[in-house]
């Protein structure tokens, strides 16, 4: 997790210590403040990110070849989904089952082959260039900014939030000209090895994902109260520093951070144990399962904007660059994509997420969007992977007002140029906040108070919400 420790405070907090609240310590993400917005009626109350960072290969997944020659299409097959005519790769059985609920957008382009880029883009929908790549923030920080947080939860989440793709490591979960205040609340905190070069286990992935909630061993609730005392003592000294807006966002995020610590109602939704084991067993006992069961549970808690992290990873490396280079300890891609950390993984999670969400009623309100930053070269390499591919990519959307049913977009016989409705990252944000009842034209204002528009670049999918 991101910590912002301005110079007004060095000198106050000199035992800063005793008002280290776990790993949300100084926290900058907890509780973002909502500036007025123009809005239309809203389709979603939140939205669900599933973000699969790295370039998710779409010709064997949602955009398969199976006329196309072998080495385009592999020794994979294809299977039927519930629609008829559209196929899915057949790793996606789980999802083919749930097409009815998708609008599988066949036609998406970065335009780009390079992955900090492309995930700038995909992340903050705006054509950002080289040196915007960590200025700009991404969409859920805009969302945060303009519809604040609710439920006493953070405003925007990201679970785990640690993908840093490199080299050398980039952190591109940034509230970039807002402010860091808007960065998203990492329930994983910060990697112990942020290049992820290190493949070793980690000790739980339910711990894991909840790091930013943990209080360390010598501090209860008790403490905890004191220590909120102590920063109200502290309240005098702040209105004596020189920079009075920035005491006033740490004092706002210290009191953000201890609520949250202090309310069970919050705690209770980040605690996977509560969950019956069979629907664990459903969303399958994997990262990526856990990760889409704890993002269903803040969903339903209430939370605004919640991201699944799905990248990067210390026993598996780059889960979706899969070029099978030498160092990358690849199986060949049409081996690994049966994996049950890869799509096979992936396909379950996600159908047993859309049919959990159904269940509850919570589907219909709530955005769910399956984002990567570009799709995967047509034809194989020599060493059985597939290289970056800006061209051309697959994504999905469901529930919160989405026309479910339906592919839109088409990609050439192998899958190498998008012939029809093709779809930008931009386009894919102004349809997020289109949902949420913000219109893509609304000026937003960054630090300097200077007006911005939300999505300058995009126009809402036709025929999607």
């Amino acid at each position: 997790m991101s910590h912002f420790a301005p110079s007004a405070w060095h000198g106050l907090l000199s035992r800063r210590d005793l008002l280290r609240v776990g790993a949300v310590g100084l926290a900058s993400t907890v509780f973002p403040w909502a500036t007025p917005a123009a809005q239309a009626p809203a389709k979603a109350k939140s939205v669900l990110v599933l973000w699969m960072a790295g370039g998710v290969t779409h010709i064997d997944s949602f955009d398969p070849k199976p006329d196309a020659p072998t080495e385009i299409r592999g020794s994979l097959s294809s299977i039927q989904t519930a629609l008829p005519g559209v196929r899915f790769g057949e790793v996606m059985p789980c999802l083919a089952k749930e097409a009815t609920k998708l609008a599988v957008l066949r036609g998406y382009s970065s335009g780009n082959d390079d992955h900090f880029h492309s995930q700038a883009m995909a992340l903050s929908g705006r054509l950002v260039t080289p040196a915007q790549i960590t200025t700009e923030p991404n969409i859920g920080s805009l969302v945060a900014h303009l519809l604040g947080p609710r439920a006493g939860l953070p405003a925007y989440i990201a679970v785990p939030g640690t993908t840093r793709p490199g080299p050398p490591p980039k952190n591109l979960f940034v509230g970039g000209w807002l402010g860091r205040e808007y960065d998203p609340f990492c329930t994983g905190g910060k990697p112990a090895h942020e290049d992820f070069t290190a493949r070793v286990k980690e000790a739980s992935e339910e711990r894991f994902n909840q790091q930013a909630l943990a209080l360390p061993v010598d501090v209860g609730a008790d403490r905890l109260s004191q220590r909120r005392s102590l920063l109200h003592q502290l309240d005098g000294a702040l209105a004596r520093a020189e920079k009075a807006g920035v005491e006033e966002t740490m004092r706002r995020q210290f009191e953000s951070a201890f609520a949250m610590l202090l309310a069970p109602k919050v705690r209770q939704a980040f605690d996977l144990s509560a969950e019956p084991s069979a629907l664990r067993d459903q969303y399958g006992r994997t990262k990526i399962g856990q990760r889409c069961l704890l993002a269903r549970r803040l969903v339903e808690a209430g939370a605004r904007f919640v991201m699944v992290d799905y990248g990067y990873d210390p026993e598996f490396g780059n889960l979706w660059d899969n070029h099978n280079a030498a160092g990358q300890n690849h199986p060949p891609l049409c081996q690994m994509v049966k994996l049950p950390y890869h799509l096979a993984g992936t396909d379950r999670a996600f159908a047993a997420l859309l049919a959990d969400l159904d269940t509850r009623g919570l589907l219909g309100q709530t955005l769910v969007v399956f984002l990567t930053e570009f799709g995967r070269t047509p034809r194989f390499n020599k060493q059985g992977g597939r290289d970056h591919w800006g061209k051309a990519g697959s994504l999905f959307l469901a529930g919160g007002g989405v026309r479910g049913g339906q592919v839109i977009g088409q990609t050439d016989r192998q899958g190498a140029e998008v012939k029809s409705q093709r779809c930008t990252p931009a386009d894919v944000a102004a349809t997020i906040y289109t949902a949420l009842g913000l219109s893509p034209s609304t000026m937003v204002h960054d630090r300097q108070n200077r007006p911005i528009p939300l999505c300058p670049e995009g126009k809402v999918l036709p025929g999607v919400l």
